[in-house]
């Protein structure tokens, strides 16, 4: 099962001593949850109007992207929208504050990706069997090739009506792919450079992310595999955050609203133990490199 490890910490900047950063990266490495219990997000009174469905329009989640800072997904204007943004980059800067404090060994090579704002209530959302988060999955994007890099993502729950996040974790990592190796085939001749040529990736799709690709939607597919899988439920209240590697750690989330998560990359030779990685972990399974 997935372990859930807890640690201290109450502010975005707080000075982390040696033993605590071992432990960290220790944990998020080996596929736990890091859950740090009392680090809340604290908004700002003319920020509290985002606490609303109605902020991400018709979508599910607010993204503010790291190359340009322009915000999509929300129907806000003006300086409405000036104001959301603000709050998605002090929650950016609030992320990348706290990583340089806990985790100073991914500090060289780590990079911000997407944050997301998801003020759209989990349960009872529909969509296609693909796009389900509340089934269990290992994050790979169809469109989005990672090459390999490790998605490290970063959650803070800012309901305020004392709603938990409820989230399903899984098994470890290499049990499932284990489980499912069977049913995973190679990338088809050429498709990686023709994908990208035809502007349905971004950037080529190694033999990894094709890999992970599959074993993310045969994960979602597989009803008996959803029931029966060794699983737990995590409820992160309130005023929590956590940090998890997604592409590693089996999740679904079921239940929730108003949560912040900020996505951050980083290179397998930027780890501690780079043989914890998915990359390596199908290498050694599949017998050949896939990068």
């Amino acid at each position: 099962m997935t372990p859930i490890i807890s640690l201290p910490i109450t502010s975005w900047d707080q000075p982390c001593s040696e033993r605590k950063q071992s432990a960290a990266m220790d944990a998020l490495e080996s596929g736990a949850v890091l859950l740090l219990p009392d680090l809340p997000f604290a908004l700002l009174d003319g920020e509290r109007q985002f606490l609303s469905a109605a902020t991400a329009g018709a979508g599910k989640n607010v993204s503010l992207s790291p190359a340009d800072g322009s915000v999509s997904g929300s129907s806000a204007q003006g300086a409405e929208l000036e104001a959301l943004s603000a709050m998605m980059e002090r929650f950016a800067a609030a992320s990348r504050g706290l990583l340089r404090q806990l985790l100073p060994h991914y500090d060289p090579t780590i990079r911000l990706a997407r944050t997301s704002f998801r003020p759209v209530e989990i349960a009872g959302r529909v969509s296609s069997w693909r796009k389900d988060d509340s089934r269990l999955h290992v994050d790979s994007f169809p469109s989005s090739p990672t090459g390999g890099k490790r998605i490290l993502r970063l959650f803070t729950n800012v309901n305020p009506d004392g709603q938990n996040r409820v989230w399903r974790v899984g098994e470890p990592f290499e049990d499932v792919a284990r489980r499912f190796m069977p049913a995973l085939s190679a990338p088809p001749w050429g498709s990686r450079q023709l994908l990208s040529l035809l502007g349905i990736t971004k950037g080529p799709r190694s033999a990894y992310d094709h890999h992970m690709l599959q074993l993310h939607d045969r994960m979602k597919a597989d009803t008996a595999y959803q029931a029966a899988a060794p699983q737990q439920t995590c409820e992160f209240r309130p005023g929590s955050t956590w940090l998890v590697y997604t592409d590693q750690v089996s999740h679904a989330a079921m239940l929730g609203q108003h949560v912040f998560e900020q996505t951050l990359h980083l290179p397998v030779a930027g780890m501690k133990n780079p043989n914890r990685s998915p990359l390596r972990v199908l290498e050694r399974l599949i017998g050949r490199d896939l990068v």
